[in-house]
């Protein structure tokens, strides 16, 4: 078979698993900067299938932004194009402020190590069967390739859907290839991306605003994520922070059924719900949880978790970690006074 090496981020201790993580994506494609707001038990595997030069690797990973600088590229360009199948999952990107793209389920995102980029994928887990191939194996000349980038093109029809075919079939099974099979099946796969890059530039495929929009919803809720401890993190700050106005703001979580207190209010009870459940977390008081994750007020925490998950934090520790006495708990009658306490107005400042 040809040769393939497999990475996941849980054979490490968690501590050292996004920072591994960094460093595969970094040697898979080029340096870039990374982060996201599960990097405390970052969970990622990847497939590395090695065609020569090209390199198909099939993948799995939580939520994360990716940049790749103009520091960066001077520091290191490998000058490969990379090409992302979306098999579950959504994403945007973006290349300065005149081209953004967004992707959802069989699209392929494409972007190139030679032009700086900021990649946002979803709140949840993404999967992708993605593709590095040098930029001198793709025959077009370099200004009209590089016009591909922010184009969507689809994995369900034409040329899309015969590279997608291919590169699902690898990703499947490789046993079937023999190691000098490897330089054979880059030519194919460079004749399909030269194709599709082709067929991508003759046709007019220029995005309309509500994927602009989209595009925009997905920057914002990555920021929120990544800022929700910051009790200052307000629509005010969040509007300031990507250049639009709160109204604007407002109406992009209205097109999606939200509003922007609900989301960050759900996202920090989330993360909270998940510190709760970690074992490695059980000694940590409760309202030191809650004002990790943007609650300074223990009754204010305990009233939104009971109202959203239909059990009290405590009681909720309590089931996954039975121990008596954990810290930060209250006794009953402390916990029957916080219940009864007036709930909280997450929107009466905003």
């Amino acid at each position: 078979m040809v040769h393939e090496s497999v990475f996941r981020t849980q054979d490490l201790p968690a501590a050292d698993r996004f920072e591994a993580w960094v460093q595969r994506m970094g040697r898979t494609h080029a340096p870039m900067q990374l982060s996201s707001d599960r990097a405390a038990d970052y969970d990622g595997s990847q497939r590395a299938i090695l065609l020569g030069d090209v390199t198909v690797w099939p993948a799995t990973f939580d939520p994360l932004v990716f940049r790749r600088t103009p520091k960066l590229i001077r520091a290191s360009d490998p000058e490969v194009y990379h090409l992302s199948l979306l098999l579950k999952g959504e994403g945007a990107a973006s290349w300065g402020s005149s081209r953004q793209a967004v992707y959802t389920m069989n699209d392929f995102h494409i972007s190139s190590s030679s032009r700086a980029f900021e990649i946002h994928t979803g709140a949840d887990p993404v999967t992708i069967v993605g593709l590095e191939i040098p930029r001198a194996q793709v025959p077009l000349p370099g200004r009209h390739a590089d016009q591909v980038m922010g184009r969507r093109i689809a994995a369900t029809d034409g040329i899309g859907a015969l590279l997608a075919q291919f590169l699902r079939g690898l990703a499947a099974d490789t046993s079937v290839y023999r190691p000098s099979d490897g330089p054979r099946l880059a030519t194919v796969v460079a004749d399909l991306v030269s194709a599709a890059f082709a067929h991508a530039l003759d046709a007019d495929l220029s995005l309309p605003p509500e994927s602009h929009n989209r595009t925009l919803v997905l920057r914002v809720k990555a920021f929120v994520r990544h800022h929700l401890a910051d009790p200052e993190l307000t629509p005010a700050t969040i509007a300031a922070a990507h250049h639009i106005s709160r109204s604007h703001l407002y109406r992009l979580f209205q097109a999606e059924g939200l509003t922007v207190a609900s989301y960050i209010r759900d996202q920090r009870l989330e993360h909270a719900r998940r510190e709760l459940l970690d074992p490695a977390r059980s000694a940590t008081p409760i309202h030191a949880v809650a004002a990790r994750w943007g609650f300074p007020r223990a009754a204010e925490f305990t009233r939104a978790f009971r109202t959203a998950y239909g059990i009290p934090p405590s009681e909720l520790r309590a089931r996954e970690h039975p121990a008596p006495g954990l810290p930060g708990d209250a006794p009953p009658t402390d916990r029957g006074r916080l219940a009864n306490d007036t709930p909280p107005d997450f929107g009466a400042s905003w």
